[in-house]
């Protein structure tokens, strides 16, 4: 008899930092909980977190357990249901001559290179900034056996690279940097279609895309991805849904 050896969520042992100044919405104060790091993280414990809105960074599981503040809410995408809008399928056709790998390793300089300046011209008013390289290795290079990268290359030259964590029950998308100079590609909106193509070329059934939050522009755009799901009162519910009712 196989016995099931994944501890119980209710027994996940959580840390809280001190309340600190939100990265998102600049008038309030943010407070984390994340997940014992002494604690083993299985492929199948952290699809189960997945599934109750936790995310990854470097090498920390951790949800947002902000006091008199919910405006985090976990989006996912349902990859069998999904069709791109008319302005992502230009996005896809537009960009037809990328050439897209998959990894299990990366060349850290050449990455780190394109990253230092996406922070510096996309991100300088974030608490990533400004970027070093021991900073990059810690978020970006703290991986597992089942984080891939992905590159996106032109001619060979790399242009874009996301990193996400391939679980059972879905796609944890953990970042995406790209050269600045090709802006007009939109490669930010290139790399989640990506992500969503290989999840379903390999039956992965969701794309987790992290915190939509209404209040903060630069977190808005995830309910374009249509028919997005966000974790609400504990169920994953459809955007459209919510916003009708």
């Amino acid at each position: 008899m196989t016995r099931d050896v994944t501890p119980d969520l209710a027994k996940v042992r959580l840390f809280l930092t001190e309340p600190h100044p939100c990265s998102y919405l600049r008038d309030r104060s943010a407070t984390t909980a994340f997940v014992d790091p002494a604690l083993p993280i299985s492929s199948d414990l952290y699809a189960r977190l997945s599934e109750h809105g936790f995310r990854r960074s470097g090498k920390f599981l951790y949800i947002p357990r902000c006091q008199g503040c919910a405006a985090c809410i976990p989006a996912r995408i349902p990859v069998a249901e999904f069709i791109p809008n008319r302005q992502q399928r230009r996005c896809l056709k537009k960009n037809a001559d990328i050439k897209l790998s998959v990894l299990n390793r990366i060349d850290g300089d050449e990455h780190f290179s394109i990253y230092e300046q996406y922070i510096h011209q996309r991100h300088s008013d974030g608490d990533m900034y400004p970027p070093n390289r021991s900073q990059y290795d810690d978020f970006i290079g703290s991986t597992a056996p089942f984080t891939r990268f992905l590159e996106f290359r032109k001619d060979g030259r790399l242009l874009a690279a996301s990193v996400a964590d391939i679980l059972d029950n879905g796609l944890s998308a953990i970042y995406t940097y790209f050269d600045p100079s090709e802006d007009q590609r939109s490669l930010g909106a290139f790399a989640i279609l990506s992500m969503i193509n290989f999840a379903r070329q390999n039956y992965i059934p969701h794309v987790y895309l992290g915190y939509w939050i209404d209040g903060c522009r630069k977190m808005r755009y995830k309910t374009q991805y249509q028919p997005v799901e966000l974790l609400v009162e504990g169920a994953w519910t459809p955007y459209n849904s919510l916003d009708s009712a």
